[in-house]
């Protein structure tokens, strides 16, 4: 049987972008080896969306900025086709047409706002799409800065959902002090383990046997913490096995430290460090609530399953 990379092989280059709530990213592939451009900038553009359900202008600014420059990186390349998408704070803000439709102008291509579970179902598909199906189920574990996705399968999603739990949700909601208070991070794991009992109730697979298998930003980072990474490395991150009580460690370490202390943490990108607090309690609460030993980190995610569709969408020209 084919996996889903050797069924991309038949595309052409394609250029997928993905504005989320923390991070803004890139990526050109022509699913043949290592991607052409990779690029992720944290441009937090659902800062304050919770509280006011609106994009701020000045987040709008900094990501619209960043896809000026990712317009020059997919002109260089000239790609088949090219895809947009906006999750979590476009999803949830009164105003989006403010960021959508300048986002069109400059990208030349309409960005998409994907529900909750499309994007949970598509993190699914580049997470487990160079893993061997005999070695699920998986639960894929996607923390973003607004919402927080968990799907379900062996070679395909069987089941998905999204939870409205972020590491920049979390943050603005209940971490106030620096370093945070015992009381704000118990409300943050509160809050998350709230949100996994619905999700136990939604897919009672998920309390069955199954691997872990975490993306995104806050996972890769714990790892990146974990190895002590002066200089991020990619390699090193995907497929690296963070044993619980690694992920249990570096939490105590950031969720005690000062935010002035806290960035010198090799393998901790100092966009992130406000915020790591909060998404760190998330991992933690789904290990300990679904009584995971490791978690199988991988930077395949949502980017990469966009490019798989796209790649089977867009075959070369004869």
């Amino acid at each position: 049987m084919r996996s889903d990379r050797e069924n991309a092989l038949t595309g052409g280059t394609v250029a997928v972008v993905d504005c989320g709530t923390n991070t803004t990213r890139l990526l050109i592939t022509d699913g043949r080896g290592p991607a052409a451009v990779r690029r992720s900038e944290i441009t937090r553009l659902g800062r304050g969306v919770d509280a006011a359900g609106r994009l701020d202008p000045s987040a709008v600014e900094r990501t619209l900025e960043c896809l000026q420059d990712y317009r020059c990186h997919i002109d260089g390349y000239n790609p088949t086709a090219v895809r947009v998408i906006a999750t979590s704070a476009v999803r949830d803000a009164s105003n989006r047409s403010e960021f959508l439709e300048p986002a069109e102008a400059i990208l030349q291509a309409a960005p998409e706002v994907l529900s909750g579970r499309e994007e949970a179902e598509t993190a699914f598909r580049g997470a487990v799409s160079d893993l061997d199906p005999s070695g699920g189920p998986y639960l894929v574990v996607d923390i973003g800065g607004g919402s927080t996705e968990l799907s379900f399968g062996g070679e395909h999603c069987a089941d998905a959902l999204s939870l409205d739990i972020g590491s920049v949700r979390l943050t603005e909601k209940y971490i106030h002090h620096d370093p945070p208070l015992p009381e704000e991070l118990s409300a943050c794991l509160s809050v998350t383990e709230l949100h996994l009992d619905d999700a136990l109730r939604a897919i009672p697979a998920l309390g069955g046997p199954c691997r872990l298998v975490g993306v995104a930003g806050t996972i890769t980072t714990v790892a990146a913490v974990e190895l002590g990474l002066a200089d991020y490395d990619r390699d090193r991150i995907h497929h690296y096995r963070l044993s619980k009580d690694a992920a249990e460690d570096v939490f105590r370490t950031l969720a005690t430290e000062a935010l002035a202390d806290r960035v010198h943490n090799p393998g901790l990108h100092p966009g992130r460090a406000d915020v790591i607090v909060a998404g760190v309690c998330i991992l933690v609460r789904i290990m300990r609530c679904f009584d995971f030993d490791e978690c199988l980190v991988s930077e395949a995610d949502l980017l990469d399953g966009l490019a798989l569709a796209l790649l089977e969408a867009n075959p070369p020209s004869e």
